[in-house]
């Protein structure tokens, strides 16, 4: 049996360019993601200061613009100052968050050098758990500020005469959440943002601000709490946070599949806040959101609880199968629809940790299949997305009713003349056929269908087995007088890639 599903493309029906930043990641002091991760000065492939060549290969390839550091839960009880200076007179210290000892050795200039080489930005944030607005203050003019001051001399005396110009910064870390050091109210995280965005910017006053939203969307205080802190901050920051972590642990595939419904239902709640924010300020300041924090996550517990104060203990190291790579690819799809209000999104974490990347200390290195809607996602949609008339049979979840098989967004990249179409096909057991009206492109033609499809929803690769859920080209699509005529796979993630004709 096939199902029909179909698009109806117009280049002059656009949501938004697309801000690159979506395609973010996020490296916290957690598990190995540092040590062990991208930092391990033992490993053959590793340089003189320690970085693992074949990882910054692997990140080199999603082409991630901005990198979110140096947490995440960690954050809120780190003191930056720790991490600079000599290596040899840094502190090893107990590190409340994760339970584990930190040594130090990766600190803010270790990280900016590592990102340059990355080819990609530092989302940095600061910790308003233990700390506050003057340790935020410094933290800026130690990484921003030229020279001729104590903490900018200071950086220049550790080996770092040119200012790291970090732009974007994150004022603390799920501030609302119980666990988080330091936990506030909505008022006293509010006020302490505020205040603490307002002596960061006369320090730099090219940076921008993300006050963090709500942990999660089932927060009690979800909604309530971004009202209150952009009540109380609406005119120094620019963005609000989101954070978002789903998971199979219940076993039903379909359920899964559609929870990207969530994600779009989320981020239309706090888009909401924002305007009636603005509308209540009067304000002609419009605030995006960064959704620095999304993932499939389905490590239960953690063995941090089993034994405290390792270093850089194995944490959260999930083995991510076929169906975590269609998720991942639904989350993409959904991020690519809200283009208009998400300007920055973090796949949480880049490797090691819930990460696309995996390796072993001092050993080997091999690609989850998440790695790869995220590859293709950061490569191929740049540009602008556009609105798409779909049809599609639906059907009905535990959780969420009329979930459409077909999820897809078109983007197009004007300076290439490419449109690219990202389709997932949830149906589990029927191919798709897809029609895809494109007459307004002109002619077109195929530059490849990409597909990632598995007969094991449950198959991964390990490191025993890195190849086992790959992408190929070849998928069944043709293209004629402005109709392309596409076949997915069950339970399919599909890139199609289309050329204008030259003039």
């Amino acid at each position: 049996m096939t199902i029909r599903s179909s698009m109806h493309i117009d280049r002059n029906f656009t949501v938004s360019a697309i801000d690159p930043r979506v395609y973010g990641s996020f490296i916290e002091h957690l598990g190995r993601a540092v040590y062990g991760g991208i930092y391990d000065p033992g490993h053959p492939e590793a340089d003189a200061a320690g970085f693992r060549q074949d990882v910054l290969k692997a990140i080199r390839a999603l082409n991630v613009p901005i990198i979110r550091y140096p947490g995440g839960n960690f954050v809120s009880g780190y003191n930056w100052e720790d991490g600079v200076g000599p290596k040899a007179e840094r502190k090893r210290l107990l590190e409340l968050a994760w339970w584990t000892t930190e040594t130090n050795e990766v600190g803010t200039n270790e990280f900016a050098d590592w990102a340059k080489l990355a080819g990609t930005e530092v989302m940095m944030a600061v910790n308003l758990g233990t700390r506050g607005m003057d340790a935020a203050r410094n933290l800026v003019e130690y990484c921003n500020h030229p020279s001729g001051s104590y903490w900018s001399d200071l950086r220049i005396s550790h080996g770092y005469q040119e200012p790291h110009r970090f732009k974007t910064w994150c004022l603390g870390n799920e501030m609302d959440g119980p666990w988080q050091i330091g936990a506030k109210t909505a008022v006293e995280y509010g006020r302490l943002a505020n205040e603490t965005a307002k002596v960061m910017r006369w320090v730099d006053p090219t940076i921008e601000l993300v006050a963090c939203g709500s942990s999660s969307r089932n927060m009690p205080t979800f909604a309530d709490w971004e009202a209150t802190v952009l009540d109380l901050s609406y005119e120094q920051v620019d963005y609000l946070s989101l954070h978002a972590y789903y998971n199979n642990n219940a076993g039903d595939t379909g359920n899964f599949l559609a929870s990207s419904l969530d994600l779009d239902r989320f981020i239309d709640s706090v888009t909401a806040v924002c305007d009636f924010a603005q509308a209540k300020k009067r304000s002609n300041k419009k605030i995006m959101l960064s959704l620095d924090e999304w993932n499939v996550w389905k490590t239960v517990g953690s063995s941090r609880a089993n034994e405290r104060w390792q270093i850089a203990p194995p944490e959260f190291e999930d083995t991510y199968n076929h169906e975590d790579a269609l998720a991942v690819g639904c989350y993409l799809i959904t991020i690519l629809k809200h283009a208009d209000r998400v300007k920055m999104a973090c796949l949480a974490q880049l490797i090691n940790t819930i990460a696309p990347i995996m390796t072993d200390t001092g050993g080997a290195l091999w690609l989850q299949t998440t790695y790869y809607p995220f590859l293709h996602a950061s490569n191929f949609g740049r540009g602008t997305v556009l609105l798409s008339n779909v049809s599609s049979p639906k059907y009905d979840s535990k959780d969420f009713t009329d979930v459409p098989y077909l999820e897809s967004v078109a983007v197009f990249n004007e300076e290439e003349g490419q449109l690219t179409i990202f389709a997932v096909n949830r149906h589990l057991e029927e191919f798709m056929a897809l029609d895809i009206d494109v007459r307004s492109f002109g002619e077109l033609q195929l530059i490849e269908h990409i597909v990632l499809e598995s007969d094991d929803l449950k198959a991964a690769n390990t490191k025993e087995q890195p190849n086992r859920v790959l992408p190929r080209s070849g998928g069944q699509t043709k293209v004629d007088q402005g109709v392309v005529t596409s076949g997915l796979s069950r339970a399919s993630w599909n890139v199609i890639r289309l050329q204008a004709a030259r003039g």
